[in-house]
């Protein structure tokens, strides 16, 4: 049977909520993990087919096939994946900026971002970009964290409504919104990618119902919300505002931006020059 990988913040629940409720079947098991445990699981082949951040697929791409029409993108706005700062992003050079050790998509839009668009080049730390409990912070001296998923909205919240959050880091970059000002593309975090050694059929089946289920999950928005209400403690409007503002396609349009994406980090060295390969519909 296929070992499949699922993030467990809400962004992922339309793609698996009607496989969840037993409307979608898939013949697989399900294992959950944050985006560099799947990404980690993925390269030791011990999944067969996952969600990874998009920067896993570039880091090794003749290790896999890219399932066509699923990833997690936005078209500006994305809201789980905030930079929040003391000071201006362009003032920044040389200051402790705290970046998350699970999703590598984010660190390396951070990086770009900073080079092309703000100027500066800070000091990146490892952080806990998940981190919703104010009290503990700070961690450790710095003037600007990246926090992502669910984490993200909760503080992106706390901010606008003031109250220390706001009051300690008053300046707050939504960086899909800042990709999209700078290349005018959508802007893909995730795909779903599959072992090129993994089963076919197998690989098409899951894949098959994973389009499935996630049709189903866009139909049922408001459900899916409440249910991230419940499991996050965010208002379910605006569970609601945040899932129905990403895009859970892979058109042409996301394709130009993750190839953007690809082409700069290849630029810098970040990812080896490579290109795209996907596993045939079903």
């Amino acid at each position: 049977m296929l070992r499949v990988g699922r993030i467990p913040y809400i962004n992922c629940y339309p793609v698996y909520g009607a496989i969840d409720r037993g409307i979608v079947p898939l013949d697989a098991t399900l294992v959950d993990g944050v985006p560099t445990v799947l990404n980690d699981a993925m390269a030791r082949g011990d999944l067969d087919l996952s969600v990874v951040s998009a920067v896993e697929y570039a880091r090794d791409a003749q290790r896999y096939l890219l399932l066509p029409e699923l990833a997690i993108t936005c078209d500006g706005p994305v809201q789980s994946v905030m930079l929040f700062s003391r000071r201006p992003a362009s003032e920044l050079g040389g200051a402790r900026v705290l970046v998350s050790r699970s999703s590598m998509t984010s660190v390396a839009l951070l990086e770009l971002l900073f080079t092309n668009v703000w100027r500066a080049q800070p000091h990146y730390v490892p952080g806990n970009a998940e981190l919703v409990d104010l009290a503990r912070f700070p961690e450790e001296p710095h003037e600007a964290r990246l926090v992502i998923g669910d984490a993200a909205l909760h503080l992106h919240d706390a901010a606008e409504q003031g109250g220390a959050w706001g009051t300690t880091y008053p300046y707050r970059y939504d960086l899909g919104a800042e990709w999209k000002a700078w290349t005018g593309l959508p802007f893909v975090f995730a795909v779903w990618v599959a072992q090129r050694r993994a089963p076919l059929r197998e690989s098409m089946g899951a894949h098959a119902s994973l389009l499935a289920s996630r049709d189903w999950g866009l139909a049922h928005l408001p459900a899916l919300a409440a249910q991230a209400a419940e499991a996050t403690g965010v208002p379910a409007a605006r569970c609601l505002n945040y899932l129905s503002g990403l895009d859970y396609r892979l058109s042409y349009p996301h394709l130009a931006g993750l190839t953007e994406f690809f082409r700069r980090l290849v630029a810098v060295g970040r990812v080896p020059d490579g290109t795209l390969a996907f596993l045939p519909a079903a």
